[in-house]
């Protein structure tokens, strides 16, 4: 190969029109050498980006971009340029080259830090995301670490346009099984900051369900959080999935959250009384905004459950079923659950209540809107099930593990146990503590308790 330095590769960059024989070129050459080239200034000393198109260049500035935040000692690129890049990159380009837009992307919390303001990768870091994937249905390995900077400011809604859309794809470029298992924890954890219960159940449920050889301590704290998250919006815990690892439900089983779980929500004494007593343990969780929750609405809950029994109730009999000493506190919380549509109950002017069946709330357009999800989600499925039939990798592991027996996978779970290993940076991790290296490493993922206050 001819002698190679930046002016040559700058020079290979802008004359070289067919991106794949570009990126085979750079491919060529070793590693190594590549690296310090990329990561080098021109002989003038001027910065190579600065000759260099965002969009009519992407390749080459991909590559350029990528090695200056991972070479050691190598000038930080530009902010602008790095932004501008990610909101203007050519896509067709740029998916030429799927490992340099990772690493980029990984690596732009870390640039920021540099220049002392973390939160400033969020909105770049977003953008780069949104125009690499082929479409909101896929989860890549940067997705983690975008919603892992968003928790850790409190910009939950930031991670909103991702949150909304369920995965149905995966990039594997620098996938690992846990990249899955905290975009779905910490994704639940924005929800349910947001209060949004029903996906933030979801997420976690996504987590806690997810396929492995071993519980992951990461479904572990799903599991918390979701059992957490279902006593604060249903006033119950629900069963899990068959399917779901058995060691996580004894792992839960042993844990305080089982004693809280059973008390809830008649025994609002005990409830409390568990609370301090396993503070230590909530709190190291950051757990105790949900806590906190749960214990208010537990009220609530015990109310809705006597419905269920009696029509008619004097505020003073419903005061000392739900463990409430007051009874204008009883009436106070009662006219607020009328007024957000909780119950469907009249008082009367002697403090008798009587419970009706709530009217029905649906509009015509709120039908409608419910049957083109359903119809979408059909649609969705429908596809995925002639994907998968037509997946050349799923044909033959399904030949691999019939065992000759006629039909099926044979050996249970074991396609599933070999496609997920339960492997990567976070694999045993007891929590997920920081969101990168630097000054601001001591920041946990979700922050304080209270991102979950009420």
């Amino acid at each position: 190969m001819d002698h190679l330095d930046l002016e040559t590769l700058i020079a290979r960059i802008t004359s070289t029109p067919n991106p794949r024989t570009l990126n085979d070129y750079f491919r060529s050459i070793p590693a190594d050498t590549r690296e310090v080239i990329l990561a080098s200034t021109l002989p003038s000393g001027q910065d190579p980006l600065s000759v260099l198109d965002v969009r009519t260049n992407t390749l080459g500035v991909v590559y350029i971009l990528s090695a200056r935040v991972t070479v050691h000692g190598a000038v930080p690129p530009p902010w602008q340029v790095v932004d501008s890049f990610c909101h203007n990159f050519d896509r067709e380009q740029a998916r030429h080259a799927p490992e340099r837009v990772v690493i980029l992307g990984k690596n732009l919390t870390r640039l920021a830090l540099h220049y002392n303001n973390p939160v400033a990768s969020i909105l770049p870091l977003r953008a780069l995301i949104q125009r690499y994937v082929p479409d909101p249905s896929y989860l890549t390995s940067m997705h983690p670490q975008f919603l892992l900077i968003c928790v850790c400011h409190r910009r939950f809604s930031d991670a909103l346009p991702f949150l909304n859309h369920p995965i149905t794809n995966i990039d594997t470029t620098d996938m690992h099984y846990t990249d899955n298992l905290i975009y779905h924890y910490v994704g639940g954890i924005a929800l349910a900051a947001l209060k949004q219960w029903s996906n933030a159940e979801e997420f976690f449920e996504i987590c806690v369900t997810s396929p492995g050889l071993t519980p992951s301590a990461i479904q572990f704290e799903a599991l918390k959080k979701m059992r957490l998250v279902q006593l604060i919006s249903k006033g119950k815990m629900c069963p899990l999935p068959k399917y779901v690892l058995p060691g996580l439900s004894r792992m839960f089983k042993d844990s305080p959250y089982s004693s809280f779980v059973n008390a809830y929500p008649h025994d609002i004494e005990l409830l409390r009384e568990i609370g301090k007593k396993e503070k230590g343990v909530f709190a190291a969780d950051k757990n105790m905004g949900l806590i906190h929750q749960a214990i208010d609405r537990a009220p609530r809950w015990a109310l809705k459950k006597l419905i269920g029994t009696y029509i008619t109730l004097n505020l003073a009999d419903i005061a000392r079923e739900v463990k409430i000493d007051s009874v204008d506190q009883v009436r106070e919380m009662l006219l607020n659950m009328i007024e957000s549509n909780e119950v469907s109950a009249q008082i009367s002017a002697s403090g008798t209540v009587t419970f009706s069946d709530p009217p029905p709330t649906f509009t015509q357009s709120q039908i409608d809107q419910l049957l083109r999800v359903a119809q979408m989600q059909s649609s969705r499925l429908n596809r995925l099930d002639m994907d998968y039939g037509r997946s050349r990798e799923y044909l033959a592991k399904a030949v691999k593990y019939d065992g000759g027996s006629g039909g099926g996978l044979g050996r249970g779970g074991g396609m599933e146990e070999d496609m997920f290993m339960n492997t990567g940076p976070f694999a045993g991790a007891g929590q997920l503590d920081t969101y990168g290296g630097g000054p601001h490493a001591s920041q946990t993922v979700w922050g304080e308790e209270s991102m979950f206050g009420s």
